[in-house]
Formats: C-alpha cells, structure tokens, sequence
C-alpha cells in the first residue's frame, strides 16, 4: 500500500469511528444558538434537539435541567454536537442552591447562568427596590465567579419603567457591579417603547448575548405578536452593527409563542447567518477567572 492510500485509509478509519454528527463540530460556526424554551412542545427532549441540529446551529440555552438528569442531557446534547452556552435558572433557585446548580451546569458543559424573569413578588416597585435586587445579584455573581461561572440577567418590559431618567434595568446593574452580565431581550426592549440599538448601547461591555427574536406588524396578535428574526418591525440593519460593536458574544433564537418552532428556528438562523460576520470561536465568551 503507498503512502498516499495508506493516508485515505487511516483518514477514513478516524472519520467512522467519530460520534453521529461530530463533523458539525469541525467547521468554525457564528455564535448563534437556540433558547430551549423556543421548543417545550415540539415533541420530545431528543426531537427538539435534533430541530436545532437540522437548522445547522451548534449552541443552546437550556431551561433548567430540561427535565432531565446532567447525564441523560449531556448524552443528548453530545448525540447532536451541540453545546450548552447558557442555561436559564429561576431567582429562587439560585438563592436555595447556587451549589446544585453550578454543579449540573458544569456536568453539561456549561458555565454561563441565566436569571430569565421576575415572579410579580419579586419585581421591585422603586429605584430603592431595583438598587437592592442589583446587590443581590451581584453578589450571586460573585459567588458564581468564585465557582468558574458567570451570571447574566434576562429583561422583559418591565424592568424598563423609568425612575427619574433611569430605567429598572440599568438601576440594577448599576447597583450589581462589573460580575452581572446582561441578556437583552431585543423584542421586549422594543415593546417598552425603547431603541434596541440604543439600549445596546447602554450595556457595552456587558453583553453576555441577545436573543434575537422580531415583534410582528400591528394588527398580527397571534403567536403573542411576536416573529421570526428579520420577518418583523425590527431594523435588524441597525441592531445587529450595534449589537457586534456592543460586544455581543452570542445571538440566541427565541421566539415565545410559535406556532411552528421548527420553522422560526430555521428562518432566523439563516437570516442570522447571512447577517452576522463575526464566527466562533473569536465570539466565543470568556470563561469567568478562578478568584
């Protein structure tokens, strides 16, 4: 045999024994990933994960334990080449088990959490109130930090009411410290009556990801009003220039209300790839230093 059969040979041989869909993890991809919460009814875990992995992306942000122990979700996760960049973990679960929960996100692979919304108990009714939540928070994230994960808040519109010049929002993370980073909701910071690519700016440096969901014309109440990415009223053309000069590490697709998840997911994941010039892993997010 020559060297150069010898070669395709052995080159074949490697190609076999990799896992199921492990060349999806050969190409360099642009950091664009999926929010689970997308497909809580599009059949089971195993067949939402295969819809992210047919629409060609390679990242997810899961909700919780999706359900399922570290293991059965890591195998599923590895099944499809796909990786957990973030996870979605509610207030009150970080404040009675911060330990818990670092604990199945570092099994998974994953080391950025997500604090996705406020219960009505929860959400201050004063700039006193979102100051002292801001504390709070920053103090999870550095006892986050202190464990090699980050922490990031998620908003709605809620958070975006104005107190004297200033939102919720900012009066949070002015008050959390450099630890706390931020999701945008692009679509919500746009039904509270705000420029996204402003608001983009507001956070620079900050930025952990968006998600990138569109708000439906006037008059287009199904699916909660909302859209796939670049089928709305959002000028994606001005977003996402901001969002890469803001320091955005991820664009994350979600969509609230679809009626057919599989269709959204697909659609704003080519409208992104065709969009976005910034690829992994330069995009990807830092990992957060050991204290």
């Amino acid at each position: 045999m020559n060297t150069s059969v010898r070669g395709t040979a052995i080159l074949a041989l490697l190609l076999a024994a990799l896992p199921a869909f492990a060349h999806d993890m050969v190409t360099p991809q642009q950091p664009i990933a999926v929010q689970m919460y997308t497909l809580r009814n599009a059949g089971s875990l195993d067949q939402q994960l295969k819809i992210v992995h047919d629409a060609g992306v390679g990242a997810v942000e899961t909700v919780g334990t999706q359900g399922v122990s570290a293991a059965e979700l890591k195998q599923l996760l590895d099944r499809y080449a796909i990786k957990a960049i973030s996870s979605h973990v509610q207030l009150a679960e970080l404040r009675r088990d911060l330990d818990g929960v670092v604990a199945f996100n570092r099994s998974i692979g994953n080391t950025t959490l997500v604090v996705p919304y406020l219960d009505e108990k929860d959400r201050p009714t004063d700039a006193a109130g979102w100051t002292a939540l801001g504390r709070e928070l920053g103090g999870i994230a550095r006892q986050a930090r202190a464990k090699s994960m980050q922490l990031a808040y998620h908003n709605h519109d809620f958070e975006l009411v104005d107190f004297n010049g200033r939102t919720g929002l900012e009066l949070l993370f002015a008050a959390a410290g450099p630890d706390l980073l931020t999701e945008l909701d692009l679509a919500w910071v746009a039904r509270a009556g705000h420029d996204p690519a402003a608001m983009l700016e507001t956070f620079r440096g900050r930025l952990f990801a968006v998600h990138a969901k569109d708000n439906a014309p006037k008059g287009h109440a199904d699916e909660g009003g909302f859209a796939a990415v670049g089928q709305g009223v959002l000028d994606w053309n001005t977003i996402l220039p901001a969002a890469a000069d803001a320091g955005v590490r991820w664009y994350i697709i979600e969509h609230d209300q679809p009626r057919d998840p599989a269709k959204v997911i697909q659609a704003g994941a080519d409208y992104l790839r065709r969009h976005l010039t910034a690829r992994l892993p330069a995009s990807a997010p830092r990992q957060p230093a050991k204290e």
